[in-house]
């Protein structure tokens, strides 16, 4: 007997991946780097020397999380968007007064699921609430919200891997997940190209494997044959508006196989990953009200560079 939900995300991954690839120039949703591998890799990444946006970030959100935890109501229902290893939750569980539960939105159910087990053992009087699904999609939340209303939360800088017109729709759907509700999203405006290409392009030698393990997925999970080593990892920095890309650049020509397709690679042609658009405060505070967001309150890291914002819905 097969597990249909498992075999309609393998259709829609082969169907993405097969969409990427054969355009031009050649692309993989970034969402697939998340399954456990990635998370955890990624988690490795934000504790490295060169990726400054978790150092800036922990650095402000315990003021952003005691700030928060005044405006709240006790009995407050927090749903985390991209909860990863949820590390950075526990900052605000720890400043919140008495939470009503705690509703983690994560695409990589296994790594969710390991995450929700360790953080229940620390917080046993929180509900804990696990949804796999593509938030990036409209999610409908499995509770009602508890006596203190909806605190969303949606650190790091992942937003960024929207452009803005992809951010909108996501904080247009944010806001109908929710409802009225208060949003602390983290949002990364460096523009220094030199921090960038070290955070993005080195950090420890943990984004090329980051990267790669997408290759390792297709193959995997989709029966295609790639050759990791025929990849190497290489980060752009464009402007206009400011983003970081990611790339896998083929070293040599090649042809690999993907489904009932083969997917032929010049020497130099690359795979754009993931993308990382850059939001000082003032460009972010103008998408969220255009997506019926405003803007309550702003916290800024170290340098300036990373900013919490805290935005508010109605109704």
């Amino acid at each position: 007997m097969t597990d249909s939900s498992t075999d309609s995300s393998t259709d829609a991954f082969l169907q993405d991946a097969l969409a990427g690839l054969t355009a031009e120039p050649k692309t993989l949703p970034g969402k697939y780097l998340w399954d456990e591998t990635g998370s955890d890799l990624f988690d490795r990444i934000c504790h490295s020397a060169d990726y400054y946006p978790t150092a800036q970030e922990m650095t402000v959100l315990p003021q952003a999380a005691a700030d928060v935890a005044r405006r709240v109501p006790p009995g407050v229902t927090v749903v985390e968007f991209g909860s990863g290893a949820s590390r950075k939750i526990r900052t605000l569980l720890d400043a919140l007064p008495d939470p009503a539960a705690y509703v983690a939105i994560d695409i990589s159910g296994a790594y969710l699921e390991a995450a929700i087990r360790r953080l229940a053992a620390d917080y046993p009087g929180i509900p804990m609430i696990p949804v796999c699904a593509d938030y990036s999609q409209p999610v409908r939340l499995p509770r009602a919200a508890g006596p203190g209303g909806i605190l969303g939360f949606y650190p790091g800088t992942s937003i960024g891997n929207f452009d803005p017109r992809e951010a909108r729709l996501f904080l247009e759907r944010a806001r109908a997940t929710l409802g009225p509700s208060l949003f602390l999203v983290g949002a990364d405006g460096t523009a220094d190209p030199d921090r960038l290409q070290r955070a993005y392009g080195r950090a420890d030698g943990l984004m090329a494997a980051f990267h790669r393990n997408i290759l390792t997925r297709l193959n995997r999970e989709l029966g295609a044959d790639f050759d990791r080593d025929n990849f190497r990892h290489a980060v752009r920095i464009c402007p206009d508006p400011l983003r970081v890309e990611a790339h896998l650049v083929a070293t040599r020509p090649a042809t690999y196989r993907l489904g009932d397709r083969t997917i032929a690679f010049a020497a130099a042609e690359s795979i754009r990953t993931d993308i990382s658009h850059k939001y000082p405060a003032d460009a972010f505070r103008a998408l969220a009200v255009e997506s019926g967001w405003q803007p309550r309150a702003l916290w800024k890291g170290e340098g300036g560079d990373f900013n919490l914002h805290l935005l508010q819905a109605e109704s």
